[in-house]
Order: structure tokens, then sequence, then C-alpha cells
């Protein structure tokens, strides 16, 4: 009997692992599954493990190893007119560059990729990556920009859980005061 796995089964290990919060066997797993695709010439799901892998390694801080492994990756979701994997990739990398502190590349990474997902309508993506964004303007002492960035990113959507409620309504009070 051949211990030889598909590469569907090994993405299923690479996700539970990650859900274990064993982000090094989630790499392994993802990274043999990589492999596996590239065999089938499936250049589609080779991006997908490198998104998988990247967030892996933002796990386990190795930002370096996060922006090197999606590498292209955008590129290929682009080609295949997906915008969301496109922005979710993007965004994995502006991550990747803030843990490297190459602060302005992350900053037009995290805009990019917030383009690409309301363009997607996948606004709850969009939402995690304006706090990104703002967080790191807020690090960059941006402070009225960091706050501009979080209402833009509560005001887009469009069913808001009480939470996101709450803060589309603080976020209103600093403009409201600003105003008079």
């Amino acid at each position: 009997m051949s211990d030889i796995k598909s590469p569907g089964k090994l993405v299923e290990e690479g996700k539970d692992a990650y859900k274990r919060g064993d982000y090094h066997s989630a790499v392994l797993s993802f990274t043999a599954a990589s492999r596996e695709f590239a065999a089938l010439d499936d250049q589609y799901k080779v991006a997908e493990m490198a998104n998988n892998c990247s967030v892996a390694y933002l796990q386990l801080e190795q930002p370096q190893k996060a922006l090197e492994v999606i590498d292209g990756a955008a590129e290929i979701f682009e080609s295949e007119g997906d915008l969301k994997s496109q922005g979710m990739t993007y965004g994995n990398q502006a991550a990747a560059l803030e843990a490297l502190n190459r602060l302005d590349e992350a900053e037009r990474f995290y805009k990019q990729s917030a383009e690409l997902l309301k363009q997607s309508g996948a606004d709850q993506l969009r939402l995690e990556v304006m706090k990104s964004l703002s967080n790191l303007q807020l690090n960059m002492g941006r402070r009225l920009e960091a706050l501009a960035t979080m209402q833009s990113g509560v005001e887009d959507i469009e069913h808001p859980n009480p939470k996101q409620f709450l803060l589309k309504q603080l976020l209103k009070i600093p403009f409201e005061i600003m105003k008079k």
C-alpha cells in the first residue's frame, strides 16, 4: 500500500494543522500539496497553497518566508479574474511587509487589497484589511488618516453586526466634532 496522499488530502491536513495552531505542519502540508498541484499543472491551486503557506509563515513569525512564498500568486489570480483571491494575496503581502518594517510598501499593498476586496464584494475581508491599514497608519503617526480609513472600512458594510454598528456610530463622532 502506498503512502502517497492526494493534494486534496494534503490541503485538509494543512487546514487541520493550522486550526490546531501547528503552523509548521501546516506549511509542510501546504507545500506538499503545492508540489502535487504543480505536477498537475494547476497553477491556480499552487497560488492558493502559496497564500496558505504565507499565512502560516506569518504565524510562525517568519515574514521574509511569508513574502517569498507568495511571490507571483497575485498575478495568477489576476489572470483568472479572481479579484477576491488577488485581494487576499495583496493583504498577505502587506502583512509580511509590515512585519519586515517596510511600511510604505505595506500601506500600498493594503490599499490595493482593500480596493480589490471591495470590487469583489468581500466586505468582511475588506474590513479586516482596513483595520490593518488603519493600525499601520496609526503606528506611522497619521492618526486622522487612520480614523478615516477605519470609518471607510465600516461604512461599506451593508449589514453590520452589533459590534460593527456601534463602531460605525462611534467613528462618526470625531468628524461631527470637527464640523463644529
